[in-house]
């Protein structure tokens, strides 16, 4: 085992350090002492003049205490401990501006030379015995990609992992090997699934038979609409009203009540549907609906379950599936969608489009507008009478279905692929199951499979066929058993007894290449790279990093890796205030803004643009409702005003991430904004120097603190705590530098106080090393002056993302040289994802 392994950032409570704050040439890191005791003398005589005063026996800011280190450090803490001394030291923030005494230039530049070679000195003598390693299972996004691919089967609306236990992350991270526990009741949940994917993959033996269903009348929609449309309209239409993501869910979604138990088998249907768009055009004020009327109606379908909820309210499970835009006009027309249904799921029709919430927009109608009702018919109030006469008298905004055709499952060619893919193209032949098996088993275990390993199935074959089940059973029950393998569920990397490090061999470079980029298992493309070798060769593995950044499917990456770099899976986690942020819902602004992010990122990668962008930049990414919230001139054609296009910003204030809704509501808590959580979140997640967490004894943040009046007051009065000083200086700046923004990354200039205009914002701040700004405009230009220590951050992030692993005191040469190269290559994203693969950590265990 790893000697080092329990001093992994884990186990201590200053972790966070091993994250870089500054710029360490790789000559420091890696160069040798000038004499074996110069470097130790300087170095130790440095610490004791300038830094033993705040970090001694009797005071430890930060909980740092220098003045027992050794130099060289003894172990892998005291190298992280020497390692941020230079990375302070770098950035001008230590010494602090207000100690008592500060060093020369030249004894600055002398003693970061000196704690350089000392560190270097250390980490020579320790590298020897190996890096942390881990046997790291796959996650829940990976396992389910993987199930996907290795049985060519549609998991689209399909969960295997429903009932999974979460995946732990470890600094927003899902896939850290350490922190993938496997729970006996995990282990359950495995051969549940494996049971549920091998029988929907392979289950089906005869070609089910295609099926026309057709509805036509007695569309029931609920127990909300039930009475106003069987008034209105006798039942004759089945209407959809607003978007999904309302409070009442009473006109999100158009199921068919009459198909409920839903479609008989998995398989393709095509779903035609006559429908018109009704009062696009109408005459009420529009702020009543939150609806652009220039706009299109669009019709979509989502999988509904009636096992799973009420089909008129949302389900855990519902990807749109195929959308259509619906036409103006007295007559219905026809419009035909083909989906991926799996047995029990019904067609729900939705409005992406469509009004915030219709419920508010009867009662409003209903009221504003009653003296345009007829006198012998006139509104008596209540919401149930107002559905009724805004339906019978009014011009209600809706699409209007009259029939709907439902027809398949739709197999153009039999055996479907999953069991083409599986068996062989002409199915199942009881001599060939060690075949199958082995077979199967190479690409599960993503390398060939031993003779061994085959036998083991085999006599999972043999035990199920002496219980009396057919060849076929059989052979799917051995399938089961591989999938709840070790050699399927863990990526299995080589190691020394002695746990060294040591070169990934091809197989596993292939694995750890295609779960980096695509977050599933190697294609046919890279596995025969592997069985031949050629994947070892660099010029071989940076052109098939090219093919996978290429490759729509990258766009895994993408999403995980925002996900866990950025945070932005816990984007909606605390959801806005409705009443507040209303638009948040009514233009579906968090999928939006997460595609803003995710567009950003893929551009970069295409065009090897800089990771500087991400800091800031004269350009991003919108839709037109995203484009409205930001307040930007741009003009959509009502017809693509969904569609995400690439714009040039004109306001400074909007450019790279710290403009980006995504970062700004996920660093929020939906009601108000905090300069606490986010400096912290920006600290943390964009410069990778997180704070060190509160000591118990600090006092909380005074909510109302007598004579303060907004939160940069309060603040004020809680830095004047000694102890609460030393980190709020760090964390406060730069969550200043972002109060501008609302709690979804809107634009203020004022707080709100009710429905009034509060104080004046005052977004500035000074940063520790004494350099001051104004706004966030002038904070972006001094977070540019810190490229180098942002690259740093993010080389270390996608180092943890691509490996499965923390980053290491021990792994800094490598992340340095990774920095140095992409810096004297204009910080390119793409150039940087390609010497993460290229670099020593990735290429070893």
């Amino acid at each position: 085992m790893n000697p080092l392994g329990k001093f992994s950032r884990a186990g201590f409570p200053f972790a966070p350090c091993i994250s870089s704050l500054g710029a360490v040439f790789l000559a420091f890191a890696l160069g040798p002492s000038q004499t074996d005791a110069e470097p130790k003398t300087n170095a130790r005589s440095f610490v004791a003049t300038y830094c033993v005063d705040c970090h001694g026996p009797d005071k430890q800011k930060g909980d740092r205490r220098f003045d027992t280190l050794a130099f060289p450090p003894k172990d892998e803490m005291g190298i992280i401990d020497v390692q941020e001394m230079i990375d302070q030291m770098n950035l001008g923030d230590m010494p602090p501006r207000k100690a008592e005494k500060h060093p020369s230039a030249e004894e600055m530049t002398a003693a970061i030379a000196a704690l350089s070679n000392s560190v270097g000195e250390a980490r020579q003598a320790l590298v020897s015995t190996g890096r942390q390693t881990v046997l790291r299972r796959l996650n829940q996004r990976e396992y389910v990609n993987t199930l996907s691919d290795l049985l060519a089967i549609d998991l689209t609306a399909f969960d295997p992992t429903a009932n999974f236990p979460q995946d732990q992350t470890v600094e927003h991270m899902d896939n850290v090997g350490d922190a993938l526990v496997t729970s006996g009741y995990l282990l359950d949940q495995y051969l549940e699934a494996a049971d549920a994917v091998v029988e929907k993959a392979l289950g089906m033996t005869e070609k089910p038979k295609e099926k026309t269903w057709h509805f036509e009348g007695k569309f029931d929609q609920g127990q909300e609409l039930s009475y106003s449309h069987g008034k209105v309209y006798n039942f004759r239409y089945l209407c959809v009203y607003e978007v999904p993501n309302t409070v009442n869910h009473e006109g999100g979604y158009a199921a068919i009540s009459q198909f409920g138990k839903g479609v008989p088998a998995d398989g393709l249907y095509e779903v035609k549907v006559l429908a018109h768009a009704m009062n696009r055009r109408n005459p009420y004020e529009q702020d009543i609906f939150q609806m652009n009327p220039d706009e299109p109606f669009r019709l979509g379908i989502v999988p509904g379950d009636k096992t799973a909820g009420l089909l008129h309210h949302p389900q855990p499970i519902e990807p749109q599936l195929a959308e259509v835009t619906v036409r103006d006009g007295k007559e219905p027309e026809w419009y035909t969608m083909k989906v991926w249904l799996n047995q029990g799921q019904t067609p729900r029709f939705i409005f992406p489009n469509g009004m915030a919430n219709c419920r508010r927009a009867f009662q409003k109608i209903a009221t504003q507008y009653k003296d345009q009702w007829p006198e012998d018919d006139p509104y008596t109030g209540g919401i149930v009478e107002a559905r009724r006469i805004v339906l019978q008298h009014g011009q209600m905004p809706h699409i209007r279905i009259h029939q709907v055709d439902v027809r398949g499952p739709i197999y153009e060619q039999w055996p479907p692929a999953s069991q083409r893919l599986v068996f062989g193209e002409e199915g199942f032949k009881p001599d060939s199951i060690r075949e199958i098996l082995k077979n199967f088993a190479d690409r599960a275990y993503r390398r060939p499979a031993t003779k061994q390993e085959v036998d083991r199935l085999m006599n999972v074959v043999k035990a199920r066929q002496a219980a009396g089940h057919s060849p076929r059973q059989a052979t799917k029950d051995a399938l089961k058993a591989a999938l709840c393998s070790p050699a399927f569920l863990y990526l299995a990397e080589p190691e020394t007894g002695d746990g060294t490090q040591l070169a990934l061999g091809p197989h596993d470079l292939a694995s750890r290449l295609s779960y980096f980029l695509w977050s599933t298992m190697p294609d046919d493309e890279l596995r025969a790279l592997a069985d031949s070798g050629e994947i070892l060769k660099p010029k071989v593995l940076t052109a098939q990093v090219n093919r996978l950044l290429d490759s729509p499917r990258s766009e895994a990456f993408r999403k995980g890796f925002l996900d866990s770099w950025l945070n932005l899976r816990s984007l909606g986690d605390m959801p806005p205030d409705r009443d507040t942020f209303g638009v948040y819902y009514a233009k579906d602004l968090q999928n939006a803004m997460k595609q803003e992010t995710q567009r950003f990122t893929e551009n970069l990668i295409r065009t090897d643009g800089p990771v500087t962008d991400f800091l800031d930049s004269d350009y991003t990414f919108v839709n037109r409702p995203l484009a409205e919230h930001y307040g930007l001139p741009v003009n959509f054609k009502p017809e693509e005003a969904h569609q995400f296009r690439k714009v040039t910003l004109e306001d400074p204030r909007r450019g790279g991430l710290l403009g980006m809704g995504s970062v700004l509501t996920v660093s929020a808590n939906g009601i108000e904004t905090s300069p606490v959580i986010r400096g912290v979140w920006l600290l943390e997640n964009v410069l990778g120097t997180p704070p060190q967490p509160p000591p118990d004894d600090v006092p909380p943040i005074d909510p109302d603190v007598r004579g303060a009046t907004t939160i940069r007051d309060r603040l004020t009065k809680h830095r004047e705590s000694a102890t609460c000083f030393e980190c709020h200086q760090k964390i406060d700046p730069p969550g200043f530098a972002l109060e501008n923004f609302d709690p979804i990354g809107g634009w203020r200039t004022h707080y709100p106080k009710g429905r009034k205009q509060g104080p004046k914002i005052d977004a500035s701040g000074e940063l520790p090393n004494g350099e001051t700004f104004q706004d966030i405009t002038e904070f972006k230009k001094l977070l540019l002056d810190r490229k180098e220590l942002f690259t740093r951050g993010l080389t270390e992030r996608l180092l943890t993302y691509a490996t499965g692993r923390r980053v290491e005191a021990l792994d800094r040469p490598d992340v340095d040289q990774i920095v140095n190269i992409v810096a004297a290559k204009d910080y390119g994203m793409r150039t940087l994802i390609h010497q993460v693969v290229q670099s020593e950590v990735f290429r070893s265990r």
